[in-house]
């Protein structure tokens, strides 16, 4: 069995989801509980404990 090298292999949510969520605390002074809160007006449910930061 080849070893992934995916480094969200570990992670329910999509790879591309985290990055989102990773792009919009790091760009904007945001937090991420108003990360998520933001994207939860958007018809996205992710807990901000999810993201790996």
């Amino acid at each position: 069995m080849a070893k992934s090298n995916n480094p969200f292999r570990w992670f329910e949510s999509s790879p591309e989801l985290i990055r989102t969520v990773v792009m919009m605390y790091v760009r904007f002074p945001l937090s991420l509980c108003q990360v998520e809160d933001f994207l939860a007006e958007c018809g996205v449910d992710i807990c901000h404990e999810t993201v790996p930061l």
